[in-house]
């Protein structure tokens, strides 16, 4: 069975409550703190604490997201805590973005509504009346990790957020879960036969912008092979493949399950389709040498040659896919491709959305 871990905005609150209990002269015994996940409770791990000044204290905890293929694996979390007299309705605590954790475009922290009820939950009861706590979260590898996701598509700037909806961080990338979105492709596709893969939140996201009704949107993981098998025995009409062009593109190297942990080889097909479209050895030794997707993205916008390699590729991965159902499942099934950058920008549109 898959290990289920918790969401980043647990080991943020877990090293606030460490904090505060160290400045109260708290025990932490067994170098853990308990929170209530609402509904759940869960102990979790502090690797360090200590003062910093009488009323200041930092904890340390490490992120761990259990058997999920999630960036944020190990990364530590820091919280500062300092204690000020309360004034006159001043909040309990404070929270404020240090280094690593996102802001949004106001330049508030990028600590949304379900992180914000676990600091409430966990972190008030700790404060007296007459006391005001500043919480700064620190992600030391936060700015970082962040140019490994669309955050900026979504107004999260310079690190990461503290997001999501359940303390739980349920492993989707395993095994296990295929089955809840083939569940999930069999109760749309009775009202939807057009319908809209959406690969990753970030694809939810851009399919809200477009907009893509609800109805229509299946969620993908890398599974993509087997939904699209899936969608043609269930006699859909059409799939639109929306998402990250980092990640689709794989398909047009034949890659139908998009993990990076199985195969890795966007930069070589973005290469392969530059010689078709007429680059020289030198672009394409640059593709190779990008760190990203979305370098050798912006490589090829620099010399012109973006449209036409990523028109290339976007037919492909259309050819790739129908072969694809038409081989495993028997059937003709329309493909679309819709393609977006690290910040959701459309790049290349096959589809009438």
């Amino acid at each position: 069975m898959p290990r289920q871990g918790y969401t980043l905005p647990v080991f943020a609150v877990a090293a606030a409550k460490a904090a505060l209990l160290h400045l109260q002269n708290n025990i932490i015994t067994h170098n853990t703190v308990n929170l209530d996940l609402l509904p759940e409770a869960a102990d979790i791990p502090i690797q360090q604490v200590a003062n910093l000044a009488n009323d200041t204290a930092l904890a340390i905890t490490n992120s761990d997201p259990g058997d999920n293929l999630d960036i944020t694996k190990n990364t530590p979390i820091w919280a500062w805590v300092k204690l000020l007299p309360r004034e006159n309705r001043a909040e309990e605590f404070i929270l404020e973005a240090g280094e690593g954790l996102g802001k949004t475009v106001d330049g508030e922290a990028a600590i949304y509504h379900f992180a914000r009820r676990l600091f409430e939950v966990n972190v008030s009861p700790l404060i007296s009346p007459d006391r005001t706590a500043i919480i700064r979260i620190i992600l030391p590898e936060g700015r970082q990790l962040a140019q490994r996701t669309s955050n900026e598509a979504f107004g999260i700037l310079e690190g990461l957020a503290l997001l999501g909806t359940s303390g739980i961080s349920q492993p989707l990338s395993a095994a296990d879960h295929l089955e809840e979105f083939r569940a999930v492709l069999r109760e749309k596709v009775k009202n939807c036969s057009d319908l809209v893969f959406c690969i990753g939140n970030n694809g939810f996201s851009v399919a809200q912008r477009l907009p893509i009704p609800e109805s229509a949107i299946i969620p993908t993981g890398n599974w993509l092979g087997a939904l699209l098998v899936e969608a043609g025995l269930y006699k859909a009409k059409s799939v639109t493949l929306l998402g990250y062009q980092g990640k689709l593109i794989k398909l047009a190297g034949g890659i139908f399950n998009t993990s990076s942990h199985i195969a890795d080889a966007k930069l070589e097909i973005i290469a392969a389709a530059v010689v078709e479209a007429g680059g020289d050895i030198q672009i394409v030794q640059t593709v190779l040498q990008a760190k990203t997707a979305d370098a050798a993205y912006k490589t090829l916008v620099g010399v012109q040659l973006a449209d036409r390699v990523f028109a290339l590729l976007a037919a492909r991965i259309g050819d790739r896919a129908k072969k694809y159902v038409q081989k495993y499942a028997s059937v003709e099934l329309d493909i679309k491709v819709i393609l977006f950058d690290r910040q959701g920008n459309i790049i290349h549109n096959l589809s009438e959305f």
